[in-house]
């Protein structure tokens, strides 16, 4: 697995866990990671409070940023007071790069 996808979802993790510490008041979090169809999938949920708003905080934008960089997908589901859930979905192998330019042509 690509190095900058293990970090990733190591940030989405750990951001998501602060996060559930700091504002859910939850009794309990499951964190799961599966291979999916080319993609690891990051879960992270909980059973706290909920209403997590990810245009409210730096962190949640800074793991949609940072998830979006290498072409991946990050969706908060949070209803209030019926807890958070909080996916990545990091696709494994880099996306083709573009086709190079043709080379440009002298006319005589």
């Amino acid at each position: 697995m690509p190095d900058a996808v293990e970090a990733t979802a190591y940030f989405v993790v750990s951001e998501a866990m602060a996060n559930v510490v700091k504002h859910a008041h939850a009794e309990t979090a499951a964190v799961a990671a599966r291979l999916e169809g080319g993609a690891l999938r990051v879960q992270v949920r909980d059973d706290g409070t909920g209403g997590a708003d990810p245009s409210r905080g730096s962190g949640l934008i800074g793991l949609r940023d940072r998830v979006a960089a290498l072409g991946g997908t990050l969706t908060v589901r949070s209803e209030s007071g019926a807890g958070t859930v909080l996916t990545a979905e990091i696709p494994v192998s880099a996306p083709a790069p573009a086709p190079a330019p043709a080379p440009a042509t002298a006319e005589a």
